[in-house]
């Protein structure tokens, strides 16, 4: 899945030697010279602190290689093993729109219908435009990215924010309702579908499409952080998830890399397989046309049916990622060069782990290229901030609190509250290496549009500051009507999480760093147009809301102090 909130996950365990991590690699099966890309993968993990990762290669003559690093379980290091299912997550997506083109195939779905001719109960309202399949399918519907699809209130619906079609913007939502789709044209559970359809015809036995507390013993343990109310660096403390069931057409597939290795493989020859097509040619060039630019993924991404249309190295790639509670995923497959990878990390960390797919890839197509094997890709340390010295300066708050931001080679030193330490880039944004600091991210907001603009301004939570070329108001006060929504919320989903809100020259802010903005009485749009997300404050009692309705998810108040 992917999220539209600011992560809090960071990353976790280091330490280990390479040595550790060859013990646990699978054999390769025709892979020249494993020993650079593993070399990679141990560095890589002990970087960015992931306890384990499974991985698949695959070429157009089938499977290349599967192997594992690392640990499904850290307390009692037991290895990853090729047999461990991994939660693939929103590469699942990839999945439902193969299917939904079968079923296209077979007269069972129009992609230009509305959705609601299909299943006209679902609780949205499209008063900006119809709403198709193929809107669904591209992430262009103008749903809000929500995996909630039946709200706790039987007369609240899912409302449309903008013309379908006109912009690219995330949606879970629309793959939950084409899960309902398959369910209707196929008159079965679209599990059941993908598993006739997909995994059966390749062979994918070990694969499910729902996660149960059944597959539990064959997963690899996953884990999060250990307190996900603060943000998160690398290597920082993980708890196990703990039992985890999911059923939702937009990421609940579960596989092993053997599995997946043999999914790569149909990719790669554009939809036949060994035993016959999954998809016809013409439905797999509708799945992989480049519909509308994807700029989440990359500055050069696009977006098919499910999946991600990029160029690498002048090549078009298929690609996409998948970030579930407590596992992180990505795919890279080379369409041109025939080549693919696959790989899977056993914990929410707020990163996907793209390097290691993407470097897998160049090795694989410079040695059937006869060429040079590429230099493994740089990673980069967390406390190297892209342009540092332009953050650097002193920030006072109208109250007279001072904080100075001081250039330190290519990262950044904070002096606050009497302390000192470094700034750290992590998925929830620039975040303190100080536990006193790490309740927030710190925002800093630029003098106009772009990134040539002067930083001007410093927020922390509900704290602001501005530096001397800051030309704006100082003095601001946050609107009396909304002095009852400020506070934590909780949800007991797993998605949901928790959520806190301030407020922060005079508006509400999502998390200290994502603002809330009007749209009438107690409802809010998170961030800014043309986004459909929503935060409605329901449930006044004795001065504060007790409930945070994120897109249709309920998080509770809860009292920290």
């Amino acid at each position: 899945m992917m999220d539209w909130r600011p992560s809090r996950r960071g990353l976790l365990l280091g330490g280990w030697t390479a040595a550790t991590f060859a013990a646990a690699a699978g054999a390769a099966a025709e892979e020249p010279d494993p020993g650079a890309l593993d070399e990679f993968i141990g560095r890589y993990m002990r970087e960015m602190g992931a306890p384990g990762l499974t991985l698949a290669l695959a070429d157009r003559k089938g499977v290349v290689r599967t192997a594992s690093f690392g640990f499904s379980e850290i307390e009692t290091r037991t290895p990853v093993t090729p047999e461990h299912l991994f939660q693939i997550g929103s590469i699942s997506k990839s999945f439902t729109a193969l299917t939904v083109l079968r079923l296209r195939e077979e007269g069972k779905i129009d992609l230009d219908a509305p959705i609601l001719e299909y299943l006209p109960w679902l609780p949205i309202e499209t008063n900006h435009g119809t709403v198709t399949v193929h809107h669904l399918l591209t992430h262009t519907s103008g749903l809000p990215n929500t995996l909630c699809l039946f709200s706790s209130d039987p007369a609240a619906r899912l409302v449309q924010a903008f013309r379908p079609g006109s912009h690219f913007d995330y949606c879970n939502l629309g793959f939950e309702i084409l899960g309902h789709l398959l369910e209707k044209a196929a008159g079965k559970p679209w599990p059941a579908v993908i598993a006739e359809r997909i995994f059966a015809p390749l062979g994918m036995a070990s694969s499910q499409a729902a996660i149960t507390m059944g597959v539990r013993a064959k997963l690899a343990t996953g884990y999060r952080p250990y307190d996900e109310g603060s943000v998160y660096l690398r290597r920082g403390r993980l708890a196990p998830a703990g039992g985890f069931v999911f059923e939702n057409a937009a990421g609940s597939i579960v596989s092993t890399p053997g599995d997946m290795a043999r999914y790569l493989h149909m990719l790669l020859n554009r939809g036949a397989a060994p035993h016959g097509r999954i998809v016809s040619e013409e439905s797999f060039a509708l799945f992989s046309k480049p519909y509308i630019l994807a700029p989440e993924f990359s500055s050069t991404a696009h977006y098919g049916y499910g999946i991600a249309v990029d160029r690498l190295d002048g090549h078009t790639v298929l690609r996409h990622t998948g970030g579930m509670v407590s596992f992180m995923s990505a795919m890279h497959v080379d369409l041109d060069g025939g080549v693919a990878a696959f790989a899977s990390i056993n914990a929410q960390q707020g990163y996907r782990p793209n390097p290691v797919t993407e470097y897998a890839v160049r090795r694989m197509r410079a040695e059937r290229e006869n060429k040079p094997a590429p230099a493994p890709p740089a990673i980069a340390s967390q406390f190297v901030i892209e342009n540092a010295a332009g953050y650097a300066g002193v920030y006072e708050s109208p109250e007279g609190e001072r904080v100075e931001v001081s250039a330190q080679e290519d990262g950044l030193a904070v002096t606050m509250g009497g302390k000192v330490f470094r700034l750290a880039s992590s998925s929830s944004g620039l975040v303190a290496d100080a536990a006193a600091f790490q309740e927030f991210p710190f925002v800093f907001g630029r003098a106009g549009e772009g990134k040539g603009s002067d930083i001007v301004e410093l927020g922390y939570g509900s704290r602001w500051y501005a530096n001397g070329k800051y030309k704006g108001n100082r003095q601001f006060a946050l609107p009396a009507e909304y002095a009852p929504f400020e506070g934590a919320y909780r949800a007991e989903s797993a998605w949901a999480g928790s959520a806190r809100v301030v407020g922060r020259k005079g508006k509400l802010w999502l998390d200290g760093s994502v603002p809330l903005e009007p749209l009438g009485d107690s409802l809010f749009r998170v961030g800014a147009a043309p986004s459909a997300e929503t935060a409605q404050f329901l449930y006044l009692a004795n001065g504060r809301t007790r409930m945070l309705k994120l897109s249709g998810m309920d998080l509770w108040r809860i009292e920290t102090a």
